[in-house]
């Protein structure tokens, strides 16, 4: 039985989360510091006065990637993935009898139909917000509470070096998007940039809470319509964060190149196009062509009045490379994980059996040029 989320006022902790807004040109009721989920004002964020993510499947989540091949783990000192030993669920008052007995959630139906804008954000975050628990508690151990993992293959940051060299993140300003509980910003924040996490679940940035905000500013706020200054970040990031949910994927891009700095870096992670056509399936049955790649018609799942609850869009290799251009950016680099010797675990549709054979994951490295003006 899938947890819930905080709905109410009394079940959030007052002392920690504060309103938060969409506008850029809206004001914050209480400032955004480290220990808070606020909304941004429209300046630089570090000055005077992250929808979802982080998430590791394809319809139905995903994350963090490897390039070409992974480089051998000694190489790195890779560490095993640290168990989390905090209790994994937010703990909330005591229900009655009648609220725990409510009538049962009737299963979701899985179609294929066209869904916008609105209606994608509405149930995206919707779905965020009620299985940001069962996320945390089933993936928690692999993302560990400050790593930066690109992709179910296990891709830490600190080998691929994507954002650039480890030793020049001091100091910079870092917007991750779709950032879950923030695993990935609070590794930046320890390498001693300011990284700001932003996502459109509140009970996923709940869970940030939780595990410790120090260092980090948390946002609640949709990725098409950033609530920061323009030229306000020197990078940004996206483990399989918003991308994949959004039905106007450009929109996200501009207003990407829009709050960062010229010649700054935006690195995403989406599942791999082509993964579309196959079932999201571990083993052998996800081996075979099931559905065309060049379909583009999202996949939704629906309640009983046919409103959306979870919506997944599709875009080919070549779409992310025009959305890319589109957006004003110059694409550097496009990583396609392989699947690594050390890694057994199955994620979703990710297994080592379909790792060796087929790509699961696409790394979008992007640059704003100097004289980009988008």
């Amino acid at each position: 039985m899938r947890a819930q989320p905080a709905t109410s006022e009394e079940r959030r902790p007052a002392a920690q989360l504060v309103a938060y807004g969409g506008s850029r040109t809206g004001s914050m009721r209480e400032g955004a510091h480290p220990g808070r989920i606020a909304a941004y004002p429209a300046q630089d964020p570090h000055g005077g006065s992250r929808t979802s993510g982080n998430a590791t499947g394809s319809r139905r989540h995903a994350d963090p990637a490897a390039r070409l091949t992974c480089p051998p783990p000694e190489r790195f000192a890779r560490k095993s993935p640290q168990i989390n030993t905090r209790e994994p669920i937010i703990q909330e008052p005591e229900q009655s009898e009648a609220e725990r007995s409510g009538p049962e959630e009737s299963e979701p139906e899985a179609t294929r139909r066209e869904a916008g804008g609105p209606e994608s954000s509405r149930a995206n975050r919707g779905w965020w917000d009620r299985n940001a628990d069962d996320y945390q508690v089933e993936h928690g151990t692999f993302l560990g509470d400050d790593r930066f993992v690109w992709c179910p293959e296990g891709l830490d940051e600190i080998e691929a070096e994507l954002l650039g060299p480890m030793e020049e993140l001091k100091g910079k300003d870092v917007l991750e998007i779709g950032a879950g509980a923030a695993q990935c910003s609070r590794w930046l924040a320890a390498q001693g940039a300011r990284p700001v996490a932003l996502d459109l679940s509140h009970r996923q940035l709940q869970h940030a809470l939780r595990i410790g905000a120090d260092g980090v500013r948390l946002v609640e706020a949709d990725a098409t319509a950033l609530p920061f200054a323009d030229g306000s970040f020197d990078l940004a990031c996206s483990a399989y964060g918003a991308l994949p949910f959004v039905a106007e994927p450009v929109r996200v891009l501009r207003e990407v190149h829009r709050v960062l700095r010229p010649g700054g870096r935006f690195v995403f992670s989406v599942t791999h196009p082509v993964r579309w056509a196959f079932p999201d399936e571990p083993g052998p049955e996800g081996l075979s062509v099931a559905a065309s790649y060049f379909d583009r018609t999202p996949y939704v799942e629906q309640d009983e009045e046919g409103d959306a609850v979870y919506v997944e869009h599709h875009r080919t290799v070549g779409d992310r490379v025009r959305d890319v251009v589109a957006g004003g950016f110059r694409l550097v680099d496009l990583v396609e994980p392989e699947w690594p010797a050390w890694n057994t675990q199955e994620w979703g549709g990710w297994s080592p059996l379909r790792g060796n054979l087929i790509p699961g994951t696409a790394i979008f490295v992007c640059v704003r040029d100097e004289r980009s003006d988008r």
